[in-house]
């Protein structure tokens, strides 16, 4: 953690130190000077504000209505310095390009400055209000060795780290499990990050159990470490309890009338360094403890590196897991901060297929190419 912190410190006085410096492209003068203390007391006071809210997970409420307008303003002024450093060295490489002259008297701001500051408003207020209400699909052919012939065709649809709150109301949910249901799905599997407020989870919990009937197989939910923060894992047990969601917690169950076709879950490991591997691999143990050697096992996880355990075990085609959020940023369908070791997307490892959801939710309010999705994956029996 303390790693985790001295980095992000870093981070933000670097990015801070570039953002003061490239303001000198964009004013000059006491406007310059004053632009300077704004950035500075803004961000300090916004990175230590959202740092708090964050490490408190409070994200609900009223905090949730400060946190939208401070990332919205934050992410603007990244993208401010980013279109500026860019437009600074096109012009100097221009300039060398061309053999200018050196002239000190060169004017040194940059042309029409106001289009930069404006360009990263708007991109921003797109990633707010636009783009994280743009729910995409996806759809994935897995080829399944020995895949029973009952479960031939059957198809699963994803959903992942709804994180219900400010951002995202139970109307929300529930009208994103009708969208799901309408896909065609059999079975529709929840890998964690929904229950994330203690005013909505018993009524998210009531939609969710509600939805069951629209799919042939099924609800199946593993749990995520959000679950933990704002009293959801005691929605999860009684979900548990009633019958109605399959909730998979290091156990895994058979799918009735799909033959030899079980699907698993695994609990959120939240150890950390080599005590995080360890205890990976106890809960991934359990998971399978009671799955016969010759089944098929589909493998729910909220942490994607269960997608390793998976692929390492065999008998295991398809993992899907959620947790990283795609990093919400991303370029030509790639994540852009890939801090994970699976951040976005499919991972084909051996026979064994792993996916990482983009999420539907998110406690960061804003996406900029990476919208949320519905995965679908239709399993598809191979002669291998």
């Amino acid at each position: 953690m303390l790693v985790f912190l001295v980095i992000f410190l870093l981070i933000v006085l670097i990015l801070l130190a570039l953002s003061l410096y490239f303001l000198r492209y964009l004013a000059e003068g006491r406007c310059l000077r004053a632009a300077r203390i704004g950035v500075t007391l803004f961000e300090l006071g916004s990175i230590g504000g959202l740092f708090f809210l964050f490490s408190t997970h409070r994200t609900d409420g009223w905090a949730g209505m400060i946190t939208l307008p401070i990332i919205l303003l934050l992410v603007a002024q990244l993208i401010t310095l980013a279109f500026v450093m860019l437009a600074v060295t096109v012009r100097f490489i221009w300039r060398k390009t061309c053999r200018m002259p050196y002239d000190a008297e060169r004017r040194r701001m940059l042309k029409n400055t106001a289009l930069y500051p404006a360009a990263g408003l708007l991109l921003s207020s797109y990633g707010a209000f636009i783009e994280r209400h743009q729910t995409v699909r996806h759809d994935y052919v897995i080829p399944v060795p020995h895949l029973p012939p009952e479960a031939a065709g059957m198809v699963i649809a994803q959903i992942s780290d709804v994180h219900l709150g400010t951002f995202f109301s139970v109307e929300d949910f529930d009208t994103l499990l009708t969208e799901v249901a309408a896909g065609g799905a059999d079975v529709l599997a929840v890998t964690g990050d929904v229950f994330d407020d203690e005013r909505l989870n018993a009524r998210a919990a009531e939609v969710l159990a509600a939805h069951a009937a629209n799919f042939r197989d099924g609800i199946w939910y593993c749990i995520g470490n959000h679950e933990y923060y704002h009293a959801g894992r005691p929605i999860v047990d009684c979900m548990a309890g009633e019958g109605r969601v399959h909730v998979v917690l290091n156990s895994a169950e058979r799918v009735a009338r799909r033959g030899a076709l079980y699907i698993a879950g695994v609990d959120y490991p939240f150890a950390r360094g080599e005590a995080f591997y360890a205890e990976k691999t106890a809960y991934f143990a359990a998971a399978m403890a009671d799955v016969p050697v010759d089944a098929v096992t589909v493998l729910l996880a909220h942490h994607p590196e269960f997608i390793d355990d998976a692929a390492a075990y065999g008998g295991i085609p398809l993992t899907l897991t959620g947790h990283t959020h795609g990093s919400q940023f991303g370029i030509l369908g790639q994540p852009l901060f890939p801090v994970f070791k699976y951040t976005r997307g499919m991972v084909h490892i051996g026979d064994s297929y792993g996916y990482v959801h983009t999420g539907n939710g998110s406690w960061f309010p804003l996406r900029i190419g990476c919208p949320p999705e519905i995965a679908y994956f239709r399993l598809e029996r191979t002669a291998q």
